[in-house]
Protein backbone atom coordinates (compact mmCIF):
# COMPACT_ATOMS: atom_id res chain seq x y z
CA UNK A 1 0.00 0.00 0.00
CA UNK A 2 1.25 3.34 -1.14
CA UNK A 3 3.32 5.15 1.66
CA UNK A 4 1.95 8.51 0.88
CA UNK A 5 -1.89 7.31 0.96
CA UNK A 6 -1.51 4.79 3.67
CA UNK A 7 0.75 7.01 6.61
CA UNK A 8 1.93 4.32 8.37
CA UNK A 9 -0.70 2.31 9.72
CA UNK A 10 0.07 -1.55 10.33
CA UNK A 11 -1.90 -4.51 11.60
CA UNK A 12 -3.79 -7.26 11.76
CA UNK A 13 -3.34 -11.11 10.53
CA UNK A 14 -6.38 -12.82 9.04
CA UNK A 15 -5.98 -16.19 8.77
CA UNK A 16 -8.73 -18.95 6.92
CA UNK A 17 -8.25 -22.52 7.52
CA UNK A 18 -10.71 -25.24 5.92
CA UNK A 19 -10.53 -28.85 7.44
CA UNK A 20 -12.63 -31.62 8.26
CA UNK A 21 -15.65 -30.12 6.49
CA UNK A 22 -15.24 -26.56 8.14
CA UNK A 23 -13.70 -23.06 7.41
CA UNK A 24 -12.23 -20.89 10.43
CA UNK A 25 -11.18 -17.46 9.96
CA UNK A 26 -9.01 -16.04 12.53
CA UNK A 27 -8.15 -12.76 13.24
CA UNK A 28 -6.18 -10.61 15.68
CA UNK A 29 -7.28 -7.70 17.21
CA UNK A 30 -4.44 -5.08 16.81
CA UNK A 31 -4.29 -1.89 14.89
CA UNK A 32 -1.23 0.38 15.09
CA UNK A 33 0.15 3.63 13.76
CA UNK A 34 3.57 3.11 13.26
CA UNK A 35 5.38 1.97 16.35
CA UNK A 36 2.38 3.34 18.97
CA UNK A 37 -0.88 0.27 19.22
CA UNK A 38 -3.09 2.35 19.12
CA UNK A 39 -5.82 -0.94 19.69
CA UNK A 40 -5.74 -4.18 20.51
CA UNK A 41 -9.10 -5.36 20.82
CA UNK A 42 -10.65 -4.45 17.17
CA UNK A 43 -13.06 -6.82 16.17
CA UNK A 44 -11.64 -8.02 12.30
CA UNK A 45 -13.63 -11.48 11.75
CA UNK A 46 -17.75 -10.55 10.97
CA UNK A 47 -20.10 -13.04 10.06
CA UNK A 48 -22.90 -11.76 7.10
CA UNK A 49 -26.17 -13.26 6.84
CA UNK A 50 -27.10 -11.83 3.56
CA UNK A 51 -30.41 -13.82 2.47
CA UNK A 52 -30.31 -15.59 5.47
CA UNK A 53 -27.02 -17.63 3.94
CA UNK A 54 -24.34 -17.12 6.60
CA UNK A 55 -20.56 -15.41 5.18
CA UNK A 56 -17.50 -15.36 7.15
CA UNK A 57 -15.39 -12.25 6.83
CA UNK A 58 -11.95 -11.45 8.24
CA UNK A 59 -10.31 -8.31 6.64
CA UNK A 60 -6.69 -6.13 6.79
CA UNK A 61 -6.33 -2.73 6.34
CA UNK A 62 -8.37 0.00 6.58
CA UNK A 63 -11.11 -0.16 8.90
CA UNK A 64 -13.42 2.09 7.21
CA UNK A 65 -12.37 0.83 3.36
CA UNK A 66 -13.21 -2.51 4.89
CA UNK A 67 -16.74 -1.71 6.24
CA UNK A 68 -17.41 -0.33 2.72
CA UNK A 69 -16.78 -3.48 0.85
CA UNK A 70 -18.11 -5.55 3.28
CA UNK A 71 -21.33 -3.47 2.79
CA UNK A 72 -20.98 -3.64 -1.24
CA UNK A 73 -19.91 -7.64 -0.20
CA UNK A 74 -23.36 -8.00 1.03
CA UNK A 75 -25.37 -6.26 -1.73
CA UNK A 76 -23.63 -8.85 -4.12
CA UNK A 77 -24.90 -11.53 -2.15
CA UNK A 78 -28.32 -10.54 -2.08
CA UNK A 79 -28.50 -9.91 -5.83
CA UNK A 80 -26.73 -13.49 -6.18
CA UNK A 81 -28.05 -15.81 -3.53
CA UNK A 82 -25.77 -18.61 -2.16
CA UNK A 83 -23.51 -17.75 -5.31
CA UNK A 84 -20.48 -16.87 -3.21
CA UNK A 85 -17.66 -16.68 -6.00
CA UNK A 86 -20.07 -14.98 -8.17
CA UNK A 87 -20.46 -12.49 -5.63
CA UNK A 88 -16.58 -12.13 -4.95
CA UNK A 89 -16.05 -11.53 -8.65
CA UNK A 90 -18.39 -8.72 -9.26
CA UNK A 91 -17.46 -7.31 -5.72
CA UNK A 92 -13.37 -7.83 -7.32
CA UNK A 93 -14.31 -6.15 -10.49
CA UNK A 94 -16.51 -3.12 -9.14
CA UNK A 95 -13.60 -2.69 -6.46
CA UNK A 96 -10.62 -2.63 -9.58
CA UNK A 97 -12.69 -0.42 -12.02
CA UNK A 98 -14.67 1.99 -9.84
CA UNK A 99 -13.03 5.82 -9.35
CA UNK A 100 -13.67 5.60 -5.40
CA UNK A 101 -13.23 1.99 -4.93
CA UNK A 102 -10.34 1.30 -6.56
CA UNK A 103 -8.75 3.72 -3.71
CA UNK A 104 -9.65 1.40 -1.08
CA UNK A 105 -6.94 0.03 0.88
CA UNK A 106 -8.02 -3.37 2.49
CA UNK A 107 -8.01 -7.00 1.88
CA UNK A 108 -10.71 -9.73 2.58
CA UNK A 109 -11.02 -13.32 3.71
CA UNK A 110 -14.42 -14.57 2.55
CA UNK A 111 -16.01 -18.21 3.10
CA UNK A 112 -19.22 -19.48 3.07
CA UNK A 113 -18.15 -23.49 4.47
CA UNK A 114 -17.01 -24.03 1.01
CA UNK A 115 -15.44 -22.01 -0.91
CA UNK A 116 -12.54 -20.10 0.48
CA UNK A 117 -11.48 -16.51 -1.25
CA UNK A 118 -8.75 -13.92 -0.92
CA UNK A 119 -10.32 -10.92 -2.35
CA UNK A 120 -7.37 -7.52 -3.30
CA UNK A 121 -8.27 -4.17 -4.66
CA UNK A 122 -5.94 -5.81 -7.63
CA UNK A 123 -8.81 -7.37 -8.86
CA UNK A 124 -8.01 -10.72 -7.51
CA UNK A 125 -10.63 -13.69 -6.31
CA UNK A 126 -7.82 -16.51 -5.30
CA UNK A 127 -8.45 -19.62 -4.02
CA UNK A 128 -6.00 -20.56 -2.13
CA UNK A 129 -3.98 -23.47 -2.15
CA UNK A 130 -3.61 -26.55 0.74
CA UNK A 131 -7.08 -24.88 2.52
CA UNK A 132 -5.34 -22.33 4.07
CA UNK A 133 -5.38 -18.50 3.14
CA UNK A 134 -3.74 -15.56 5.55
CA UNK A 135 -3.38 -11.53 4.93
CA UNK A 136 -2.54 -8.72 6.64
CA UNK A 137 1.03 -7.92 8.26
CA UNK A 138 1.71 -11.17 10.21
CA UNK A 139 -0.04 -13.15 7.17
CA UNK A 140 2.82 -15.34 6.09
CA UNK A 141 3.81 -16.60 9.41
CA UNK A 142 0.41 -17.60 10.18
CA UNK A 143 0.20 -19.36 6.38
CA UNK A 144 3.65 -20.87 7.37
CA UNK A 145 2.58 -21.85 10.56
CA UNK A 146 -0.53 -23.17 9.18
CA UNK A 147 0.77 -25.23 6.91
CA UNK A 148 3.16 -26.66 8.82
CA UNK A 149 0.18 -28.00 10.82
CA UNK A 150 -2.52 -28.81 8.23
CA UNK A 151 -1.61 -32.89 8.22
CA UNK A 152 -1.58 -32.85 12.01
CA UNK A 153 -4.33 -34.24 14.21
CA UNK A 154 -5.53 -30.90 15.12
CA UNK A 155 -9.00 -29.31 13.99
CA UNK A 156 -9.29 -26.13 11.46
CA UNK A 157 -9.75 -23.98 14.75
CA UNK A 158 -6.65 -25.45 16.64
CA UNK A 159 -4.94 -24.86 13.44
CA UNK A 160 -5.99 -21.52 12.98
CA UNK A 161 -5.43 -20.43 16.62
CA UNK A 162 -1.93 -21.78 17.16
CA UNK A 163 -1.15 -20.17 13.72
CA UNK A 164 -2.15 -16.80 14.88
CA UNK A 165 -0.30 -17.43 18.30
CA UNK A 166 2.60 -18.05 16.48
CA UNK A 167 2.17 -14.71 14.42
CA UNK A 168 1.78 -13.23 17.00
CA UNK A 169 5.27 -14.21 18.44
CA UNK A 170 7.01 -13.35 15.57
CA UNK A 171 5.31 -10.08 13.99
CA UNK A 172 5.02 -6.91 16.04
CA UNK A 173 1.55 -5.51 14.05
CA UNK A 174 -0.12 -8.91 15.45
CA UNK A 175 -1.29 -9.45 18.81
CA UNK A 176 -2.78 -12.73 20.92
CA UNK A 177 -6.62 -11.01 21.16
CA UNK A 178 -8.08 -13.25 18.60
CA UNK A 179 -11.87 -13.42 17.33
CA UNK A 180 -12.60 -16.62 16.00
CA UNK A 181 -15.66 -17.86 13.01
CA UNK A 182 -16.52 -21.16 11.93
CA UNK A 183 -19.02 -21.88 9.06
CA UNK A 184 -19.59 -25.48 7.75
CA UNK A 185 -20.61 -27.00 4.37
Amino acid sequence: MAEDRFPGWHGTTIIGVRKGGRVVVAGDGQVSLGQTVIKGTARKVRRLAPGGRDVVVGFAGSTADAFTLLERLEKKLEAAPGQLARACVELAKDWRTDKFLRNLEAMLIVTDGDALFVLTGAGDVLEPEHDIAAIGSGGNYALAAARALIDSDLDAEAIARKAMSIAAEICVYTNGNVTVESIAK
